[in-house]
């Protein structure tokens, strides 16, 4: 089954399931007249609006990605977590909308049965889901084909999990090996026509199953996909470049690590960079006056230009114009680095799409050609905008310095491999904590 019908489907469950849970609360809490309401609460809009307010719960808690290679357990329980978090938000809404309306305060009991009802009625609606893709795929339908890199018994471990587990959702299309003196059986071409195999067989999942630990491997499989729609995952024991740094699962006793090809769906991208021009627009308002103190300061203490201007590389190595502040070399210009004052103009490179507020630190075009010879997988950092704050920023200490640029390039991994508003947040936080604690 595809991620677009998948994610129809749990819409649908949800639209039926969570209205149902609102309908019986307010049969209950209204229609039973066990409460007396001078003015009644209305049924339909409060309805339409908490349908929309629990996608937007259940979308940041992933109840809307893949789950194929999940247990139901864990989904119960991110579904606990996230109903029970949004039940205290939305009943504290619901408290203050009775008591300005004058309406007679509702039993805390109603509370936790609307909770109670929300957790099974949402619950039983991804049961129905999951049980009817898992007689789907049992019966063949909807099996995402899937090709396994690799020509040793790691690789044939794989392709007998494919066999014996189709509920897992794969379908084995063949074998791609490294070179023409590594073949198999059922050997559908080698690692230079992957581009060519995707296409023509619409593969859907690739798995790096190599009994060989090279990093050019899975480098150059990453490459190839790059522009394809497809999910790549390793098996660990090949997975060396980004060891550690991304989640690995369990898939019946073989840990599978996946490398995201595409970072971000549409609608992440889409609130990131919302999210990215609200802020920008905020804080350049709130730091104004310190923008006109810094300036008139900085031409007091130095005939130096006040903005500094480099080329940098931005997503897929699209030069722009890096705007920072000049800062003059002494105790004021220290200082002022100190608190990161000097990255604030580049507020203005979020606002013209060429920088996120999160990401990996820019790069000049030589600076990026020289990492890039001495770090082969360096350049999937441009994979991304880049950012005024990022991961490896707030992980490592001096990073402005003197930083270590593989260590650099772990952490920037990890950000590029976990992607989520989220993280983002964590990693605003936590640099508001660094320039308030003057440790920057």
């Amino acid at each position: 089954m595809s991620s677009k019908k998948e994610l129809f489907l749990l819409l649908l469950s949800d639209i039926i399931f969570v209205n149902l849970a609102w309908s019986i609360y307010y049969v209950i809490r209204v229609e039973s007249g066990w409460i007396q309401y001078t003015n009644p609460p209305s049924f339909l809009l409060p309805m339409i609006f908490v349908f929309l307010y629990w996608v937007i719960v259940f979308y940041f808690f992933g109840l809307y990605t893949h789950w194929f290679v999940r247990s139901r357990f864990e989904e119960f329980v991110t579904i606990f977590r996230s109903v029970s978090l949004g039940c205290f938000i939305l009943f504290f809404a619901i408290f203050l909308d009775d008591y300005f309306k004058d309406a007679k305060v509702v039993s805390r009991f109603l509370i936790i049965l609307y909770w109670i009802l929300t957790i099974f009625w949402v619950s039983l609606g991804r049961v129905i889901i999951r049980g009817f893709q898992m007689r789907m795929l049992k019966k063949g339908y909807g099996l995402r084909n899937t090709v396994i890199i690799g020509t040793g018994s790691k690789a044939k471990e794989v392709k007998d999990m494919i066999f014996a587990f189709p509920k897992l959702g794969y379908g084995f299309s063949g074998f791609i090996s490294i070179s023409d003196n590594m073949k198999m059986d059922e050997d559908i071409g080698t690692l230079n026509d992957l581009p060519e195999i995707v296409k023509k067989n619409n593969i859907k999942d690739v798995i790096i199953a190599s009994e060989q630990k090279y990093e050019e491997l899975i480098i150059t499989t990453l490459n190839l996909c790059a522009d394809l729609d497809v999910s790549v995952k390793i098996v660990p024991e090949v997975y060396e470049i980004v060891s550690g740094m991304v989640k690995s699962e369990q898939v019946h006793g073989i840990p599978l690590v996946e490398v995201k090809t595409e970072l971000l769906p549409f609608t992440s991208k889409l609130m990131k960079r919302l999210f990215d021009i609200f802020f920008s627009i905020v804080m350049l308002i709130l730091t104004l006056p310190l923008s006109i103190i810094f300036a008139i300061v900085s031409k007091l203490s130095s005939k130096e230009k006040l903005f500094l201007i480099k080329e940098k590389l931005g997503r897929e190595g699209r030069v722009f114009r890096n705007v920072k502040y000049n800062v003059p070399e002494n105790s004021f210009g220290k200082f002022v680095r100190k608190i990161w004052f000097d990255e604030l103009p580049q507020l203005f490179n979020v606002l013209m799409n060429d920088m996120s507020v999160v990401g990996p630190g820019p790069e000049t075009k030589e600076k990026f050609s020289e990492l890039v010879k001495e770090i082969p997988y360096y350049n999937r950092r441009l994979r991304v905008k880049p950012g005024i704050t990022g991961w490896a920023k707030i992980k490592q200490k001096f990073y402005n310095e003197d930083p270590d640029m593989k260590k650099t390039l772990q952490y920037d991994f990890y950000y590029i491999e976990n992607m989520k508003l989220m993280l983002d947040f964590k990693i605003i936080l936590n640099t508001l904590i660094i320039i308030l604690s003057f440790k920057g």
